[in-house]
């Protein structure tokens, strides 16, 4: 069954996360190669990205940090420069040559305005704040087949990740695509589970084609 729909990951999928990362680490105190180090360790390890915090702040209340940050002048929201540089571009192509376009991620509820603010081409976006439930969770998957609004062998999920995106999106019955972008991406490429992708991409230019079929290569 064709491609019909595509609905992308958030986080170093089509937004890099560098800005938000080196936030945290002046919030915390610490040299952002050393929280980058941090992170690193703890992403090989299989960790949440929130051990990161316990590792440099154990006593850190996380629901309560956002508003410790926003004390401070913080404000949630994402940037145009924060764009990697293929995914407007992949993202307007896409429909225009009849793609429904979703983006739909781990994410708390303020990414969804954020998103919004950007004016992306896209039909739908949501966060799994917003749906009340999280990947690699199928009950995220479900979601987004709803959203789409097409049998699950007609969407493709973009993601960066072997456990939260490839594994999970296939499960559902979608067609995986992997890319390999951001600290995850290089690092689940790595993982025995990659052969799980229908597809493994180094950039998103030219995603319209391969989907239609019409890539050369």
């Amino acid at each position: 069954m064709p491609i019909r729909a595509v609905c992308f990951d958030v986080g170093e999928t089509l937004i890099d996360e560098t800005r938000e990362w080196n936030g945290w680490a002046d919030f915390l105190g610490v040299p952002r190669l050393t929280l980058f180090t941090a992170l690193g360790v703890s992403m090989w390890r299989g960790e949440s990205h929130r051990k990161v915090f316990e590792i440099f702040r154990p006593d850190l209340d996380f629901s309560t940090v956002r508003q410790q940050r926003a004390a401070q002048g913080w404000r949630y929201g994402f940037e145009p420069s924060d764009l990697y540089p293929d995914a407007r571009p992949c993202l307007s192509e896409l429909r225009e040559r009849g793609f429904k376009v979703l983006i739909a991620g781990n994410q708390p509820k303020e990414a969804e305005q954020a998103l919004h603010s950007l004016n992306l081409p896209v039909d739908f976006i949501a966060s799994s704040a917003g749906w009340g439930v999280s990947k690699p969770d199928p009950g995220f998957f479900q979601r987004v087949i709803e959203a789409a609004g097409v049998p699950a062998e007609s969407i493709a999920y973009v993601g960066d990740r072997v456990d939260n995106d490839v594994i999970p999106a296939r499960a559902a019955g979608m067609m995986a695509v992997f890319l390999r972008r951001g600290p995850w991406g290089w690092m689940h490429e790595e993982r025995p589970e990659i052969e799980q992708a229908h597809l493994r991409l180094r950039t998103l230019h030219g995603l319209a084609d391969i989907l239609l079929g019409d890539d050369a290569e």
